[in-house]
């Protein structure tokens, strides 16, 4: 394994909180702190994997930045297809972001590509931490601090399908299974909650292995083995 840093990937010398790579490997998103605001930007994924490209001043390092959140953002997440980019902050919104090809979307400053957001997704009361596509990219999970977990149509943003409550504490992360038939939540409450997408109810609680925990950032993040 090669650790790299690029020394151009940054935000002003501002806080980085989150990174993604795009399904294609052709680019990744990085989400955190920007001037006055949040900010989300789409880096070319190249230059990081090829030192010539690196060094060649006719190839675009970042494709966009885009400062619309109002707060720090906290979360980045490429739909696993690829089309679609979703971001949430501290301001309590989801963002979510499409490609544009309109003839009139001329590249500017900062932009070798242009992201457009194509829909502001309201529903929590505090800062959103940790976003989620399901499988088919039928679904967008959104958990808070406001401890409940808010499931998104992202077929038809920005209708809600269901906001699931349960979690005595700030939700940090969420993750569907392989298929798409659970999604998975962790808390601050020391406790993992398993949902059945057929009808969102509360298929099991885990806390036995999150008993002894230390502190409430003892765990920060879920993921599903491949085999689910």
């Amino acid at each position: 394994m090669k650790l790299l840093k690029p020394s151009w990937v940054n935000h002003d010398d501002k806080p980085i909180f989150s990174v993604d790579i795009h399904p294609t490997g052709k680019r990744f998103a990085t989400g955190g702190q920007g001037g006055d605001s949040g900010r989300v930007v789409v880096w070319n994924l190249n230059p990081v994997l090829f030192e010539a490209v690196e060094v060649d001043p006719n190839v675009p390092k970042m494709l966009c930045q885009m400062d619309n959140h109002l707060a720090c953002v906290n979360c980045v997440r490429w739909s696993n297809g690829g089309k679609y980019l979703a971001s949430g902050g501290d301001d309590r919104l989801v963002m979510v972001w499409g490609l544009s090809v309109a003839a009139n979307a001329t590249p500017g400053k900062h932009k070798a590509e242009t992201w457009r957001c194509l829909a502001t997704l309201r529903g929590h009361a505090g800062d959103v931490l940790d976003l989620a596509w399901s499988p088919l990219d039928k679904w967008l999970a959104s958990c808070s601090v406001d401890n409940s977990i808010i499931i998104w149509n992202a077929e038809k943003f920005p209708d809600m399908v269901c906001v699931l409550n349960g979690h005595s504490g700030l939700v940090k992360g969420v993750a569907w299974d392989p298929v798409g038939k659970y999604l998975a939540s962790q808390s601050d409450d020391k406790s993992l909650r398993v949902w059945k997408t057929a009808d969102w109810a509360q298929e099991i609680v885990i806390t036995e292995p999150f008993e002894e925990c230390g502190g409430t950032t003892h765990v920060l993040r879920l993921s599903w083995s491949p085999d689910g």
